[in-house]
């Protein structure tokens, strides 16, 4: 098969388009036709360059989030056929020593595209109980981007920020995969919501996700615009998985009494950010790592997709061989959306 394969660290070049051996499957794996995988800021571009947490063997092959196509099923498979539309969860079961994470539900976890080899290919083997069926009025592009991202939005929005009602929910990247997720599952649970992202047009493109207010922190006051919208209260929640420098203690100047900040990532590519500790502890602040999903929450993610109305930004979507172009793309910062690879076009 086809495959995306990465023999050394460094820029978009080290992505080599390369004939690999097609995976052969054990009694309760599944063997899946990629139609779709995307590119991630922190599991893609960082891991491409050494810069993210963990370090994978080489050679490696990126690709956290495949859907397509089931091919072949292993022999103790009963609930997964040939012909089955599934995306792959990134999170896998696993026995080794020492795992990367561990999960409520699960155990011990691997991930693809990051400790054992993801979807920049043709075909990937996982095991068929980390597969969930795709609703027909999703594509595989969307379904790529929506199982991604959604499970770990409703986590963070619904279990983290408990957000309901009269709140009033910040969300920092707002177009990105994750924020744009945050953006919809906080209207769904009744608060107001304000999202903020850096250029205009990407500002734009939130109030399409539902967002009640949308602000360009490049061009405003970030604080002074958030007071403005909540009559000098602060917002009660907050989703920032950027983790930008400029604007993190813009974000925390902007949080109401009690107020809680979650986060499951810095896209922004800075390790640390300034923090008003003053600001912290007068306020009572919260601020909560969770790049996790709740056990079920991506089968319930695709249930609620299903069931319509769940909106995937997708700025373009490039054949696999264009690999080394959709990480020019991402880092460029120019696109709204995500960047999606499908294996099968030309």
């Amino acid at each position: 098969m086809k495959a995306v394969v990465m023999n050394e660290f460094g820029g978009p070049d080290v992505l080599n388009y390369q004939d690999v051996e097609t995976p052969e499957i054990g009694p309760d794996d599944v063997l899946v036709e990629v139609h779709a995988v995307s590119i991630n800021r922190t599991f893609d571009l960082f891991m491409r360059e050494d810069t993210y947490a963990y370090t994978p063997e080489l050679p490696h092959i990126l690709g956290v989030d495949p859907s397509g196509v089931i091919t072949a099923v292993g022999e103790n498979v009963t609930d997964r056929k040939v012909g089955d539309r599934v995306f792959c969860s990134i999170f896998v079961p696993t026995t080794r020593p020492d795992p990367y994470m561990s999960l409520p539900g699960l155990g011990p976890v691997d991930f693809l595209g990051v400790t054992v080899w993801g979807g920049y290919a043709q075909y990937i083997r996982t095991m068929a109980s980390r597969t969930v069926p795709i609703p027909d009025n999703l594509n595989f592009h969307e379904a790529t981007v929506i199982g991604r991202h959604l499970a770990t939005a409703v986590n963070q929005v619904d279990n983290v920020l408990k957000a309901k009602e009269g709140d009033t929910v910040l969300v920092m990247g707002a177009t990105g995969g994750l924020g744009a997720a945050c953006v919809q599952v906080a209207k769904w649970s009744g608060a107001t919501v304000i999202a903020a992202a850096g250029t205009d047009d990407r500002v734009a493109a939130t109030l399409g996700l539902g967002a009640d207010h949308a602000i360009n922190y490049r061009t405003h006051d970030l604080t002074e615009e958030i007071l403005k919208l909540t009559d000098g209260q602060g917002v009660t929640g907050v989703c920032d998985s950027v983790a930008d420098p400029e604007t993190f203690n813009q974000v925390i100047h902007g949080m109401a009494r009690g107020a809680t900040l979650v986060t499951a990532g810095n896209a922004s590519g800075a390790p640390d950010v300034p923090l008003s500790v003053r600001r912290l502890y007068l306020y009572f602040l919260n601020i909560v790592g969770e790049p996790r999903e709740a056990p079920g929450g991506l089968e319930a993610a695709f249930v609620r997709a299903g069931e319509g109305g769940v909106k995937a930004l997708i700025d373009q979507v490039l054949p696999l061989s264009q690999a080394a172009d959709a990480h020019r793309r991402v880092e460029s910062r120019a696109g709204t959306g995500k960047v999606v690879l499908d294996p099968t076009l030309d």
